[in-house]
């Protein structure tokens, strides 16, 4: 979860040479923005592909390029669900994670991963009536795997499901993914997929990796 002096250094030069960076994640924009510090993207002019494609940000300008939230009326029925599968519920506000339990320990891993504070609220469905770009669901991997085919099988085309990690479930509106969102700032870039090299590690990953002119998993990527 660190940029290794090797590998800043190593974009840093690629940077010179016109390439342009995109940090593509499931985390919060707040979560990617030291990241992006660390490498120089808001002084180079580089991109934040945040919720896994349902926003992008120019680090120079501070703009967003595309914005795709969640429906309303979906909030309420996936925290109904989180209750019904026995998972845990979380989504961002500002610099806080929005949760009913605050103690759970996938939700601490996250709030670690994104240096965010964790918001504990009575009840989700009411609290989250602003916009929200992605829910993320929390669990045992072999479970949230049941949990995940269950999702999906409930909600079809309606809306993006799929794992960051085992442990982490990330839904998100219709039709997002990694590979969508790229394709969208490559059109305005003006480059096609064959000026793309794409790297991950992660279930959603795996689109954008077959999207890319240049697809790559590393070493220690989980196994599909």
């Amino acid at each position: 979860k660190v940029i290794t002096p090797h590998t800043r250094e190593t974009l840093l030069k690629a940077q010179e040479k016109g390439i342009k960076i995109i940090l593509a994640s499931g985390r919060p924009t707040y979560g990617i923005v030291p990241v992006a510090e660390t490498l120089g993207l808001p002084e180079k002019g580089g991109y934040i592909l945040a919720y896994n494609g349902g926003r992008v940000m120019d680090c120079k300008t501070g703009r967003y390029l595309y914005e795709k939230n969640l429906p309303q009326d979906v909030i309420p029925v996936l925290a109904r669900q989180a209750k019904e599968f026995g998972v845990n519920i979380m989504t961002y506000e500002d610099d806080c994670i929005i949760t009913e339990q605050p103690e759970d320990i996938y939700c601490v891993k996250e709030s670690q991963i994104n240096h965010m504070k964790i918001k504990q609220v009575k009840s989700f469905s009411d609290y989250v009536i602003f916009p929200v770009t992605k829910c993320l669901l929390t669990a045992d991997g072999d479970y949230l795997q049941q949990v995940e085919e269950k999702m999906k099988a409930y909600w079809g085309e309606k809306l993006s499901i799929c794992r960051s990690e085992p442990y982490f479930l990330e839904v998100t509106a219709n039709g997002i993914d990694k590979a969508g969102t790229l394709a969208r700032v490559l059109e305005q870039l003006q480059l096609n997929k064959q000026n793309l090299v794409a790297c991950g590690d992660g279930f959603n990953d795996i689109s954008m990796i077959e999207y890319a002119g240049l697809g790559v998993a590393m070493a220690n990527a989980a196994e599909e």
